[in-house]
């Protein structure tokens, strides 16, 4: 299958902006036989949702989060962190690909060959100026919707992590704070914390350095 190498105004004009764009009349098996594994895509309910390249900064915040949690889950043995183009399934018809979440040990058997199948422990999205809105927006519904425990939408630009928990009323929205500096432990990770100022510092802490206040090494 080939996609679009760029995209299109309506003038006809080539747009190099962010974007996010909407392929309609697909079908969840053909989104796993056919979705490139090297673009971020994803599929809601009959449309294949193709996002523009991620920037620098987003790719070095996602790859220091990364890092901090993938040591830190393996070195305590607590299941595995996965990124982005791996698929997360919250149900039929509909496949995120997070760039960051975390499953527990004992939801491991939930793993198959090309998708994670329910919803993540930990969800973690960078935003970016063409997806804020929709990380914001339709993705955190569908993550509360599907009983995502925890999810952090990283906003670089402003300098906040928004993280949401799921309330102890089954119909009532997420909890939300925001921070811009301080310690945040993970409600699902037992022992996981971050500086929330590390990422907005130019440049980024050293993980190794980062890591050393996390676990023993």
């Amino acid at each position: 299958m080939t996609l679009p190498l760029s995209v299109k105004d309506a003038e006809g004009q080539e747009y190099w902006g962010p974007y996010i764009l909407y392929m309609s009349d697909w079908t969840e098996e053909r989104y796993f036989a056919e979705a490139p594994e090297m673009w971020i895509t994803e599929f809601v309910d009959g449309e294949m949702i193709v996002h523009s390249p991620a920037s620098v900064r987003h790719q070095q915040v996602t790859a220091f989060l990364i890092k901090l949690l993938g040591v830190d889950v393996d070195s305590k043995e607590l299941g595995t962190v996965l990124q982005g183009p791996a698929v997360a399934r919250l149900r039929p018809d509909l496949n995120y690909e997070p760039d960051i979440f975390y499953v527990p040990t004992e939801r491991l058997h939930q793993l198959e060959e090309q998708r994670f199948s329910g919803a993540p422990n930990l969800v973690v999205e960078v935003l970016s100026d063409s997806t804020r809105s929709y990380d914001l927006g339709v993705k955190a519904s569908n993550y509360r919707r599907n009983e995502v425990p925890e999810y952090w939408a990283v906003d670089t630009a402003n300098r906040v992590l928004l993280r949401h928990l799921l309330p102890s009323e089954p119909q009532a929205p997420y909890l939300v704070s925001q921070l811009s500096s301080g310690r945040l432990d993970s409600q699902e990770i037992p022992g996981f914390w971050i500086d929330v100022s590390w990422l907005w510092a130019e440049p980024l802490p050293s993980s190794c350095v980062c890591l050393k206040e996390l676990v023993d090494l």
